[in-house]
């Protein structure tokens, strides 16, 4: 009995082992486990609408390619009619580059007018414009339901839409409505935060700390525009249109008015967001104002936009060199460091995209002067100057800068030009800049006013009294004690008066000089120096140039004040960092409004 029970118990552990084997065998014989793959993006329709946008696609398109987002996740859908330029043909040559990039790509065109029946001029919007401009914006929105798209993202094509993330950041705020807040040089940007029972614009509070990033985040608002993103995958977003205006609207027929109309009657809350800066719009022209008008204001918009990104055209385009000239002077000088490429580059970009024709001057780095060298050009210093904001003497970087303006006031006479117009690298242009200059100096001289130097840009420091207004010429006051040389038009006989003054064996600043000589320095011991102080010297009103930069802002660097003191290499300043007395510096702003314009700019 014992036998054939330890029998039983050897048989059943011998099953239970076959069991167990088996198992093991049926384990290796599975698939291994393995990760599932990342999810795709969402699918985006990007919806662009353009009307005689030569002079903007190859900007806006150059944005839309770069992007951060997979390019085999986003349709185009394109549409453009009533032009009088090149838009149409560079819309096709574009997407024909891009079709094999893009998931799709779809371009909407009409070869009719060239304009609407009832309109003044281009920038003229009629009803029928209005009308034909929101039955397209619908046909995007359909076209991008009918494919199932995730999102659509309707850009103007005069937007430049500068963070590449852009994309990706709307996404993740999570809105079915929302747009990337857009700047302007005035405090004009894409949304409201006020409107009335008729959907008009109502000016508030709350406007202008959104526009100047005082308040960020993503803010509830009645009214986004230019660019916008929609979440089609919202319950609430298919009931959404621009066309036909919902049967409640009675007021004006305007796009936007009639949408946001439509957003609210749908419950959808549109959302403006400020957490970065996204890109930049240009300023709506009025209705008499031409397409000249409208192309020089986007080209301020570029100049804009590289202060502080590298802006690029499209890659697929083959586009013209915009024609250059000196405007209403012999030559146009660009003073820059040579080690400063990261300006050269820039400054240039913006004179190509304003259609100045420069010659750029290799500045003298003081940096690099030494005791030796002072000595040999005969430079000495102004007795008893002192910088009036770090109580400290000239420094070599302000030598070198006036040794810059010094060789080319010597040029100038070399050459005997009658009226040349000085720029430095670090300067940011006003609108209509080439074309307000230009107009001041022809009527300048249709007055017949004799003239020696006029400032561009400068830093009013006199502000107690108001300058006179020059009688005779629009735009022209008699300037008053100012700093910086950030722009000026010379002429021959100025150029002389300043060499025969001989600065060089009593130097200052060149923008405590300037001053000096036309007889409006505050400091009378300075001017004791300078017998002839006769410059015939004034100033645009408004301002056409103010820097990129000022102390304390993020990308201010100062080439002429942080350096060393003249006589002794091992002081080193940094005077607009740690200022030796008070909180101010030659790089703040302007006491006066950097600017004319009025809180009604965000109109």
């Amino acid at each position: 009995m014992t036998d054939l029970r330890a029998s039983g118990k050897l048989l059943f552990g011998l099953l239970l082992l076959e069991t167990w084997i088996g198992f093991i065998h049926t384990l290796i014989d599975l698939e291994p486990v393995l990760h599932e793959t990342s999810l795709l993006k969402p699918k985006v329709v990007i919806a662009v609408l353009a009307r005689n946008s030569e002079h903007s696609l190859p900007y806006f398109l150059g944005c839309i390619e770069r992007l951060d987002y997979p390019k085999d996740r986003i349709s185009i859908w394109a549409a453009t009619d009533h032009n009088i330029d090149n838009t149409t043909a560079m819309l096709h040559e574009w997407l024909s580059g891009v079709e094999s990039l893009y998931h799709s790509v779809h371009l909407q065109t009409m070869e009719e007018e060239d304009g609407y029946v009832d309109e003044l001029g281009p920038k003229h919007w009629t009803e029928s414009r209005f009308t034909h401009v929101m039955k397209l914006r619908q046909a995007a929105l359909a076209s991008a339901r009918a494919q199932w798209a995730d999102y659509i993202l309707f850009a103007d094509s005069d937007n430049l839409l500068t963070n590449t993330q852009v994309l990706n950041q709307l996404i993740a705020e999570n809105r079915t409505l929302v747009a990337p807040m857009l700047e302007s040089r005035t405090l004009y940007s894409n949304f409201w935060c006020g409107m009335t029972s008729q959907g008009y614009y109502k000016r508030t509070p709350h406007y202008v700390p959104i526009r100047n990033w005082t308040r960020t985040g993503c803010h509830p608002v009645p009214m986004i525009l230019s660019t916008m993103l929609i979440d089609l995958r919202r319950s609430a977003s298919a009931a959404l249109a621009f066309y036909p205006v919902h049967h409640y609207y009675l007021w004006a027929l305007d796009d936007i008015m009639a949408f946001a109309f439509s957003a609210r009657q749908a419950g959808v809350q549109m959302f403006i967001c400020n957490h970065e800066h996204y890109g930049y719009l240009p300023v709506p022209l009025n209705t008499k104002q031409t397409l000249e008008e409208e192309v020089e204001s986007f080209s301020h918009t570029v100049t804009e936009a590289l202060i502080d990104f590298k802006l690029e055209t499209s890659h697929y385009l083959h586009i013209a060199s915009k024609p250059k000239d000196t405007m209403a002077f012999n030559q146009v000088y660009l003073i820059n460091l040579k080690r400063r490429e990261d300006r050269r580059d820039r400054i240039q970009r913006s004179l190509e995209v304003l259609g100045i024709d420069v010659t750029l001057t290799e500045a003298v780095d003081g940096k690099a002067l030494n005791s030796t060298q002072l000595r040999a050009l005969g430079i000495e210093m102004l007795p008893g100057y002192k910088d009036p904001y770090s109580d400290r003497v000239l420094t070599k970087g302000e030598i070198g800068c006036f040794l810059s303006h010094y060789n080319i006031w010597k040029k100038v006479v070399e050459l005997q030009q009658h009226q040349v117009l000085v720029l430095e690298d670090d300067v940011r242009f006003e609108p209509s800049f080439k074309s307000r200059l230009s107009t001041i100096m022809e009527d300048v001289k249709q007055s017949g006013l004799q003239w020696d130097l006029i400032y561009v840009g400068r830093k009013r420091l006199q502000i107690k009294q108001p300058e006179h207004w020059v009688e005779g010429v629009k735009n022209l006051v008699i300037p008053d004690y100012s700093y910086w040389t950030l722009g000026y038009a010379l002429s021959l006989q100025g150029a002389k008066t300043l060499l025969e003054a001989q600065p060089l064996s009593k130097m200052l600043p060149v923008d405590e000089f300037l001053p000096v000589m036309f007889n409006k320095h505050p400091k009378e011991k300075y001017m004791s120096h300078f017998k002839q102080r006769n410059l015939k010297a004034f100033s645009v009103q408004p301002l056409l140039l103010f820097p990129t930069h000022y102390t304390g802002e993020p990308g201010y660097f100062s080439d002429t004040e942080t350096s060393t003191i003249w006589d002794d290499e091992t002081v080193a300043t940094d005077w607009d960092r740690h200022h030796i007395r008070g909180d101010r510096s030659r790089g703040d702003k302007s006491p006066t409004p950097i600017s004319e314009s009025s809180p009604r700019d965000e109109l």
